[in-house]
């Protein structure tokens, strides 16, 4: 198990690092859109070239980013789910601990990319931040309730977590998928076709299936879940894509509509969401946290886990920037074979029926359903 776990934490570090190389490929938004270009001056030839460089290079950013965020959803996940219910001496960690060190990781990682854009100058990266957060309140407050909701989000998965196996977490969390439809559609104004919403039909049905209650619960060890603590995971679950849907489309439409670095933005989500994080864990962890410190019960699965939440952000934002929310939503339906099949050989936490199976059909059915459709009659792009 050592060094099942040393491997994996080698191969999270490994995909925290490419993370930060995806800038690389783009360094800014202005070079990813169409050049403006003077009616009075004709282009040679040679000048045509270009857009066509940035359309493959967006291209390959968006499905390098999109596969990214697959790994990194099904890590989080499992590491998470391992981290809940693993046995140790001492206390357990507490969740808006965790929360609390996602955030402030997230931070200074955004602060070192902004830095890195601007040749590591600090005085770059001091006026970039006054500009853009001190001289700008308004703008950045609107970015408070998206970070206050993503804030609820994060607590809300280490509950689902703690009550629910990694393979019925990932397929229930998809309905995020369907709360993310409706808020594209209503904020967004984004046209979905017949075979979309169907798809999102499908979707339902499947998450119904793979909730649906077993009839054979004889076969289970100690650690099955009883049926209390299954009704507060799938509870969590649910609030969390709620969430998930409003605070993500809100997220979009605010990147979408700026011209903004999205590590800026990812500053200024992060500031709020470490203030309302430690007001979270004060207000219902304070006195452990006073008799035993905010780090209690850490240890290196613990730091995984802080890391793969922090890196999740990122890549999050760098999808849904030069991608779309709900394409960013649909892939993590590919997690769901990896999450089921570790969570059965790996946790052994997992019973999987032929029930479940179904309803995992349906979800992954409906992700390529969704997924075709886009790209036969893709939903044209605002100027």
């Amino acid at each position: 198990m050592a060094s099942r776990t040393l491997s994996y934490f080698h191969s999270n570090s490994l995909l925290f690092f490419f993370t930060l190389d995806l800038q690389k490929l783009v360094p800014t938004m202005a070079e990813m859109s169409t050049p403006e270009v003077s009616p009075m001056a004709p282009a040679p030839a040679a000048e045509s070239m270009p857009p066509v460089s940035a359309s493959a290079t967006l291209w390959r950013l968006k499905y390098v980013s999109l596969g990214v965020l697959v790994l990194q959803t099904t890590s989080l996940v499992l590491t998470m789910r391992y981290s809940r219910t693993l046995l140790g001496d001492g206390p357990r960690y507490l969740a808006s601990s965790a929360v609390v060190s996602a955030e402030l990781l997230k931070i200074l990682t955004c602060t070192l990319l902004v830095c890195r854009e601007h040749s590591y100058s600090v005085r770059g990266l001091n006026h970039v931040l006054t500009e853009e957060i001190v001289n700008k309140p308004m703008d950045t407050l609107k970015l408070a309730i998206p970070s206050g909701i993503y804030t609820l989000q994060n607590n809300l998965l280490y509950v689902a977590l703690s009550n629910l196996d990694a393979a019925t977490y990932q397929v229930t969390y998809q309905l995020k998928i369907l709360t993310t439809a409706l808020f594209s559609v209503s904020m967004l104004g984004r046209r979905l076709s017949m075979y979309q919403w169907l798809s999102l039909l499908i979707l339902m049905i499947g998450v119904v299936f793979v909730q649906w209650p077993s009839e054979s619960p004889a076969a289970s060890g100690p650690e099955q879940q009883s049926a209390g603590s299954q009704l507060v995971g799938v509870l969590a679950v649910l609030a969390a894509c709620c969430s998930s849907g409003f605070a993500g489309v809100y997220f979009e439409k605010i990147l979408k509509e700026t011209k903004q670095s999205v590590w800026v933005r990812n500053i200024q989500l992060g500031l709020f969401g470490l203030v309302f994080g430690l007001m979270g864990m004060f207000v219902y962890d304070g006195k452990r946290v006073m008799e035993s410190g905010m780090f209690q019960g850490y240890n290196r699965i613990t730091w995984i886990v802080v890391v793969l939440q922090a890196l999740g952000g990122l890549v999050v934002a760098a999808v849904i920037k030069y991608a779309d929310n709900i394409l960013k939503s649909f892939t993590t339906s590919i997690s769901i074979i990896l999450s089921t099949i570790i969570s059965y050989f790996w946790l052994q936490d997992f019973n999987p029926t032929s029930v479940f199976f179904l309803g995992a059909v349906l979800v992954i059915f409906a992700t390529f359903l969704y997924g075709y459709q886009g790209k036969v009659s893709p939903t044209p792009s605002r100027v």
